[in-house]
């Protein structure tokens, strides 16, 4: 049924009941928008008779804020749409509530209902949750975005720690504040979200469970990277939240500095990792473990059975999600699924995919078994194997599942690289339980897989990052025939890492025309790696016309690295206009080590404003190096305001290196007021660095007062490594008292070495009885607790032993070195028998 004006009898009934409830509140619409926590339009729309329906999300708050019956009004919300026959949103996701947590991959913890008559519903297979220390800080983000800004949070644990549980748990304020979740995963999931990130918007929560299958894409995991730090920062899209989880080998893998003269693979991954980690610990804590037992007395039966087997090592959650029964599983299987697992937990931590071929493990696991085992294999071996690994343990896991991984539902590209990773997924694929993989990470990393296993991956792999992986770990471990058969297989299937590398190794061979026609095939699928390093062979070799075209093709693959290459012979052979067009193109593919270059071709020009602007176009694009460098070089040009008007600008991006930098260079030159106001300024920015080093450079001219005046200056801004210098200058000045509070000043900001420290430094004074003192003071912050040799006790036994007296500066007995018997600095008694 429709009105006159088009709209359904509920949609006007909706509209009535809000304009009653605006005008009960006596406020105007804006008043009403910001009570709501809503935009000015949202609320003129909703109250538009001209206007479609609005979502549920504008409905759930404008009937809190008008303190209408909620549920009510999301049934006429709900209706209306009906009527309408129209969706109120294209956004992705949907509510909060409509999700359940299995959904989301929170492992049910328990077998669910086995017996009739039982209480425990299916959707209930898991216990009461249990709030541990990262919860608190998971809460102030969702409070964060309560409050209108968008926040993320990645959860960094080993498998089965509570991670996915954790994200569920503190989106349920969400969920009754009308918010969406969206879990991308169709038709992959880093597919799912490149294509669908950029329509995600207010108040949604983003869901990137394993956030290794999004960020750690080798084809576009920088781009939702990218997609991600845009949706986080753009205004008119939040308030978002962004939740993910990470093993701790990935979170090391991403958040790792580039080696040097190497490609930086995770550079926009690191960035928006930065700060928004939040570790999730393997074992419960004692607050933990008492608030689970509480629980488990109050009648939840699945805590009071993990706690019979968990208790003592606090590791619950891998308990509750059938951890130790996989390991059981794994460690009592009969010789051939034991053989298939231990095939399977070698090719995961080699590096193939998450989907392996029965065909692989099948014939990899021969030579696994032993010669006897192997003897007694019946024709239907692998099958029974599969069978038993088949079998669900508890929290419904299986040690070896099979699986079938979602086809792809468009063309990709490029085409070659993508077939002959489709063609991979013929035949049956199994998944290893992710305790297992882990489990496998960790007690196999020093074994080296049998033969059956090259062999069996060079036959049946097909993918071409598994094959050029797999190469690389043959190669580690000097097989390097199979590494050799295996690269080669790679390249054939269109791997344009190992074209790249065999194209480095057939010019290094002494063949060039091989070498070329292997780096363009790579470059043709995207690596134009080879070109490059075959450019400087051949520039290196006087052939620059053959370095120039091959430099040519990669720049027009889009390149910049080669571009500035090119510039740098260009410029060298004096064609600074071409030069600059290079740069200028590289540029604009937003490359600002172009930028750099194209600023130090105009500031040796003489053409200081045109260098400036180029530098700060390379700032604006987040390279504040640029500044810093361009700064310094002013500096030493004797332009003093220049260098400050540009280590200024560098603070307007949140960092203040530059004047640090420039702070140690005038104290250095002699100009210790000028100095002393950079480093001010530097640290009224929050960065203390400068006041430090200017201490040190005070006390090593001899101006103890200057030193300690900068220490404390620092000091005074929460520098707490400040405080540990100001103590250790107190203590060679002979202020002993004032050394010592400031000592403990610093340990209680977690510093307890300066206390170690001044503990040396009376021992080596004489002053045994207060040297020991503060040794027992290290051990009482818990520095004792730390590695042998790096203890005040240690340090003093070190010194004094040679001597015949134990750290309290008795004698004793003469020292008589012993195997096998710990010592404890935390019983200094002991030191007669270390």
């Amino acid at each position: 049924m429709v009105e006159q004006n088009g709209h359904s009898p509920q949609l006007t009934k909706l509209r009535g009941r809000l304009a009653d409830g605006l005008a009960r509140a006596r406020l105007n619409q804006t008043q009403l928008a910001r009570r709501a926590g809503l935009g000015r339009t949202t609320v003129s729309e909703a109250l538009s008779p001209q206007k479609p329906v609005p979502s549920a999300e504008t409905v759930a708050a404008l009937s809190r804020a008008l303190q209408l019956p909620e549920a009510e009004m999301l049934a006429l919300q709900r209706t209306a749409v009906q009527q309408a026959g129209t969706s109120t949103t294209e956004r992705p996701g949907r509510p909060i509530g409509e999700w359940a947590p299995h959904d989301l991959e929170v492992h049910r913890a328990g077998p669910g209902p086995t017996a009739a008559g039982s209480d425990m519903s299916a959707e209930r297979a898991w216990p009461a949750y249990v709030r541990r220390e990262h919860d608190r800080v998971l809460d102030k983000a969702v409070d964060d975005t309560m409050a209108g800004r968008s926040r993320i949070m990645v959860l960094v644990g080993a498998s089965s720690t509570g991670k996915t549980r954790a994200c569920w748990e503190a989106v349920q304020p969400l969920a009754d504040q009308g918010w969406r979740l969206w879990h991308p995963f169709d038709p992959t999931r880093a597919q799912a979200a490149l294509e669908q990130l950029h329509r995600v918007g207010p108040r949604t929560v983003v869901w990137l469970n394993e956030a290794q299958h999004y960020l750690g894409d080798r084809a576009v995991g920088e781009q939702i990277a990218a997609a991600v730090h845009r949706l986080l920062v753009s205004r008119e899209r939040g308030p978002v939240l962004v939740l993910g989880t990470l093993w701790p080998e990935y979170a090391t893998q991403y958040t790792a500095l580039p080696i040097p003269a190497e490609p930086d693979l995770h550079s926009r991954v690191r960035e928006l990792l930065a700060g928004h980690l939040l570790a999730v610990p393997d074992a419960f804590d004692a607050p933990a473990l008492a608030a689970a037992r509480a629980l488990a007395k109050d009648g939840d039966r699945l805590l009071a059975d993990a706690l019979t087997r968990a208790h003592a090592d606090g590791r619950i959650t891998q308990d509750l999600a059938g951890a130790p029964e996989l390991l059981n599983r794994y460690q009592h299987a009969g010789p051939a699924a034991k053989a298939v697992l231990q095939a399977a937990m070698d090719a995961r931590r080699l590096g193939v995919g998450l989907h392996l071929p029965q065909a692989f493990l099948t014939d990899a696991a021969t030579d696994y078994l032993s010669q006897s085992d192997y003897d007694q294999l019946t024709d239907g071996w692998a099958e029974q194997a599969y069978a038993e690994l088949a079998k669900p343990v508890h929290g419904k896991q299986a040690p070896l599942r099979q699986t079938t991984p979602r086809p792809l539902r468009r063309p990709p590209a490029p085409a070659c690289a993508a077939t002959t990773g489709a063609e991979a997924g013929r035949g049956p694929q199994f998944r290893l339980a992710d305790y297992l993989e882990q489990h496998g990470r960790t007690s196999r990393r020093h074994l080296c897989p049998p033969a059956s296993f090259w062999h069996a991956a060079l036959t049946h792999l097909a993918h071409p990052d598994d094959l050029n992986r797999i190469a690389d770990e043959a190669e580690k471990r000097l097989r390097l025939q199979w590494a050799h058969h295996l690269r080669h297989q790679a390249a054939a299937h269109g791997s344009p890492v190992a074209l790249a590398l065999l194209a480095v190794l057939r010019a290094e061979a002494g063949d060039p025309d091989g070498a070329e026609v292997l780096a363009r095939q790579a470059a043709g699928h995207g690596n134009t790696d080879a070109l490059r390093q075959l450019a400087v062979t051949r520039e290196l070799a006087g052939d620059w016309d053959g370095a120039e075209a091959l430099l040519r093709q990669a720049a027009g693959l889009g390149d910049t690295d080669a571009s500035r290459q090119l510039a740098r012979m260009r410029e060298a052979t004096g064609d600074r206009d071409g030069a600059e067009a290079l740069l200028r193109q590289a540029a604009g593919l937003g490359d600002t080590d172009a930028l750099r270059q194209l600023a130090e071709m105009r500031e040796e020009a003489g053409d200081r404003d045109g260098a400036e602007a180029l530098i700060q176009q390379a700032a604006d694009h987040g390279d504040t190096d640029a500044l810093h460098q361009l700064a310094v070089t002013r500096e030493l040009a004797g332009d003093r305001d220049g260098a400050e008007a540009l280590a200024r600008k560098t603070v307007v991006y949140g960092d203040a290196i530059a004047l640090c930098r420039l702070a140690v260079m005038r104290e250095s030159a002699g100009d210790r007021a000028s100095s002393e106001t950079l480093a001010r300024q530097a640290a009224d920015h929050g960065d203390t660095d400068a006041l430090r080093q200017l201490a040190v450079m005070r006390e090593k001219a001899g101006d103890r007062d200057g030193a300690e005046a900068l220490s404390q200056q620092a000091a005074d801004r929460g520098d707490t490594i400040a405080l540990s210098q100001l103590a250790v200058m107190r203590e060679s000045a002979g202020d002993r008292a004032s050394s010592e509070t400031l000592a403990r000043q610093a340990a209680d900001h977690g510093d307890t070495d300066v206390l170690r420290q001044l503990a040396e430094m009376r021992e080596s004074a004489g002053d045994r009885a207060n040297a020991t003192i503060l040794a027992r003071k290290v051990a009482d912050y818990g520095g004792a607790s730390v590695e042998y040799e790096h203890t005040a006790w240690a340090s003093m036994l070190r010194m004094r032993w040679p001597h015949g007296m134990d750290p309290d500066g008795t004698p004793t007995a003469p020292w008589q070195p012993t195997m096998g018997i710990p010592y404890s600095p935390l019983t200094p008694s002991a030191a007669s028998s270390p």
